[in-house]
C-alpha cells in the first residue's frame, strides 16, 4: 500500500502533504481514461490533455497527471472565472492579453488573474509540449538556435536543469524568447509567467510538488530528467517559428 512507503521520519509538513495527496487520489479512483476538459462556467475551460493519464509511464505516472490536470488546473480554471466575473471591463481578453497587461487588470481582482490566470496559461501549455520522445532532441531552426545560444544542447540541458532546480519553493523554469528573438533559461516563482515580463514561453517545468510528489517524493532532479524523456520537440518548435517570425 501508498502509505506503507511513506518514510517513517516525516515532518509534520510532509506529513500532511502525504495526506493531501492520498485523499486526491480517492477522490479521482483508480481508472485511467482519456482525460478530457471538465465542463467549467465561465469565459475559460478546462483544455483536454488529448492523451490518456498513463501515455507518459513511466517518466510521468497516470496517477499524478490525473489530479494534476482534473484537480489542479481544474481549480485555477474555476477561480480564474471567479475573478473575471467580477470585472466586467476584462470580458472577451484572452489569458495572454489579460498575463501580458497585469497593470490594466483592476486591482482588486488582479492578484487573483495573476496566481489563477498564471497557473491556467501555464499548464495550458505543459500539457501540449509532453509526448514520449524516445530521446530525440529539437532539430531544424530551433536546434541551431539552441546550439547558438547554449553552444549545444548539453549546454541548454545543463542550464535548465540548474533553473529548474534551483527554483526555491514552488515555480517553473522556461526556454523563452524576446521580442528580438534571443532565446533565455529562466525561473518563475509560483504561477507567475514570462507572458507578464513581455517574453515568451517555448517550454516550460513545472516543478511545484504536486507535479512530482506521488512518483518522486523530494528528488526533484529526477523528476527533471525525466522531463527530458517527454518534451514534444515539435511543438516547441511550432512555438519557436510563430514566435521567431
Amino acid at each position: 500500500m501508498f502509505m506503507n512507503s511513506i518514510p517513517a521520519l516525516l515532518t509534520r509538513r510532509e506529513a500532511i502533504r502525504h495526506t493531501a495527496l492520498l485523499g486526491a487520489l480517492a477522490a479521482v479512483g483508480s481508472g485511467i481514461p482519456i482525460a478530457c476538459g471538465a465542463e467549467t462556467p465561465g469565459a475559460f475551460s478546462l483544455p483536454p490533455l488529448g492523451y490518456a493519464f498513463d501515455a507518459l509511464e513511466p517518466h510521468l505516472d497516470a496517477q499524478t497527471m490525473q489530479i494534476h490536470h482534473d484537480k489542479h488546473h481544474a481549480a485555477y480554471v474555476a477561480n480564474l472565472n471567479k475573478a473575471v466575473a467580477e470585472a466586467p471591463s476584462l470580458a472577451g481578453k484572452s489569458i495572454e492579453a489579460l498575463l501580458r497587461d497585469l497593470d490594466d487588470v483592476p486591482e482588486p481582482v488582479r492578484a487573483a488573474v495573476r496566481n489563477q490566470g498564471g497557473g491556467h496559461a501555464n499548464h495550458t501549455l505543459f500539457w501540449q509540449q509532453l509526448k514520449k520522445n524516445e530521446g530525440r532532441g529539437p532539430s531544424g531552426e530551433l536546434a541551431r538556435a539552441i546550439d547558438t545560444t547554449f553552444n549545444n544542447f548539453a549546454g541548454f540541458q545543463r542550464q535548465f536543469t540548474e533553473a529548474a532546480t534551483k527554483q526555491f519553493g514552488s515555480g517553473w523554469a522556461w526556454l523563452t524568447i524576446s521580442t528580438n528573438k534571443q532565446l533565455a533559461i529562466e525561473s518563475t516563482p509560483n504561477q507567475d509567467t514570462p507572458l507578464s515580463k513581455g517574453r515568451t514561453p517555448l517550454l516550460g517545468i513545472d516543478v511545484w510538488e504536486h507535479a512530482y510528489y506521488l512518483k518522486y517524493q523530494n528528488r526533484r532532479p529526477d523528476y527533471i530528467a525525466a522531463f527530458y524523456q517527454v518534451i514534444d520537440w515539435d511543438v516547441v518548435a511550432e512555438r519557436f517559428k510563430k514566435a521567431a517570425g
